[in-house]
């Protein structure tokens, strides 16, 4: 036997979790038909706020007159010291057994009471210190019933005086509530009618703006992304409305990207599909190893360009969807920029690339994302060898806190209405699917989302070579 019941553990469990959700309904809004309800958020804010208010109340006004307590009781003992004094002379005029009665002849010319006890049977009313006070001469004060306490001389005759309080005499104000209690009463309903007041014209703008952002909330995961931007009537939700207007945004930014990599991935994919099943036709209805070796080629260079597709996809749908955070580190730019393009330089076949690093200040050290900036100027240099004829320029130089790199080929050039259109996806100027001039329109996309990522810019601009030029610019030092 271990002393514990499991009935009544179990018994127990949801009887608090029942306490628990019982708080709960007390301390949220609830729910009607789907909406938030105005009357309980009222009145769940406006019991806990008046609720504390009371509390500090009661708690501070305690703690004051505790505090207070010894200055109360010797300003009272001053106060009523010559009235007491006055009545004792009265009584010394007379023998002890007349006073009695000549307290109560007294007793009928004050407002509070007079009487007389005997000092042994205060010895359980009052605490040790007001016993100690009362024998020394003093003036004993009890704050339970608001009464003062004086000995009489040296006799065993005590002067009761009080209680002081009018609410306190039981002689008076029989039929109706104490002043001090009729105060208080109505103190506190002023103070909760003013507080409910005041918190209804502060939480109804809320609840409408709880309403507001609840349906906009409720739309957006219905998928109606043009939902109207919720306008909110307090400064409490409005960093709320602003980020949910930027996440709206942001989403319609994503599913926009979606549907264009669905879309352009799927019309590019459709030629080096066909161009692979016509060719796998040709190979089996032909002998000569030549023909078949062709076209074998074929096949190779058709999924060479879809695995160049996919991976220039995903690279570009990463730097949409993610927008990775840049990692900067410093670098010799001329070696950097020349290692590089070497390392494309063969994809140029007989194109003739050369690399002008003489404008640039000698050992310059350029901030840049080691990782994110290869993808920008790689892409550059590959739209350069589909266009270029014979000669591919790259070159370099500072502009103020700048740098800029420029990629200068001797092509077709860009017409001057195209060269801000070219930046976006899927966009190519020809509409060839050769897989000499082809492409799938996403290199110069990719190549300016680097240089959002460098916050700088890429631009398209006419060669002195007399084809296009294309400049990345970026912040020296980040």
């Amino acid at each position: 036997m271990t002393g514990t019941d499991p009935a009544a553990d179990k018994a127990g469990k949801p009887a608090n979790q029942g306490l628990a959700r019982s708080f709960f309904r007390v301390s949220l809004p609830r729910w009607r038909g789907g909406r938030y309800s105005l009357s309980k958020l009222f009145f769940n804010f406006y019991l806990l706020a008046m609720g504390s208010f009371v509390a500090i109340a009661f708690i501070a006004d305690f703690i004051i007159s505790t505090a207070q307590q010894g200055i109360t009781d010797d300003y009272a003992r001053r106060f009523m010291r010559g009235t007491i004094t006055l009545i004792e002379d009265e009584l010394f005029r007379y023998p002890r057994r007349q006073w009695e009665s000549k307290i109560k002849e007294i007793d009928g010319k004050f407002y509070y009471k007079l009487g007389i006890v005997e000092r042994r049977s205060l010895d359980t009313r009052l605490t040790s210190a007001q016993v100690e006070k009362l024998d020394a001469g003093d003036i004993a004060i009890a704050h339970d019933h608001d009464v003062m306490y004086s000995r009489l001389g040296t006799s065993s005759k005590v002067l009761v005086v009080g209680p002081l309080s009018a609410s306190r005499n039981p002689d008076e104000h029989k039929e109706r509530l104490p002043l001090d209690l009729r105060l208080r009463l109505l103190t506190w309903s002023l103070i909760g009618v003013i507080f409910a007041i005041a918190l209804w014209f502060w939480v109804r703008p809320v609840w409408r703006d709880l309403e507001t952002l609840r349906q906009t909330a409720r739309d957006l995961g219905d998928g109606n992304f043009d939902a109207p931007t919720p306008a909110v009537h307090t400064q409490l939700f409005a960093p709320l409305a602003d980020t949910l207007n930027s996440m709206t945004e942001r989403v319609r930014q994503l599913l926009a990207t979606h549907r264009e990599l669905s879309c352009g991935i799927s019309h590019e994919l459709r030629t080096p599909i066909a161009r692979m099943r016509f060719a796998l036709e040709m190979l089996s209805g032909t002998d000569e190893l030549a023909e078949r070796q062709r076209l074998w080629a074929m096949m190779e260079a058709d999924l060479d360009e879809l695995d160049q597709l996919i991976d220039t996809s995903l690279t570009y749908a990463r730097f949409e969807r993610e927008a990775p955070e840049a990692h900067f580190s410093s670098v010799r730019f001329a070696d950097w920029l020349s290692d590089e393009v070497d390392s494309v330089r063969l994809l140029g076949r007989q194109l003739n690339v050369t690399v002008d690093t003489t404008q640039l200040p000698e050992n310059l050290c350029v901030d840049l994302d080691r990782k994110a900036m290869p993808y920008a100027l790689r892409n550059l240099l590959r739209n350069a060898f589909k266009y270029a004829s014979q000669e591919i320029r790259v070159s370099a130089e500072l502009l103020g806190e700048q740098i800029a790199i420029h990629v200068d080929d001797d092509g077709i050039g860009i017409p001057e209405d195209e060269r801000e259109h070219v930046f976006s996806a899927f966009t190519r100027l020809d509409r060839s699917r050769d897989r000499s001039t082809g492409g799938y329109g996403l290199g110069l996309a990719i190549a300016r989302r680097v240089l959002e990522l460098h916050g700088g810019t890429a631009v398209a601009g006419s060669s002195p070579l007399g084809g296009a030029r294309f400049t990345l610019r970026w912040q020296a030092h980040q």
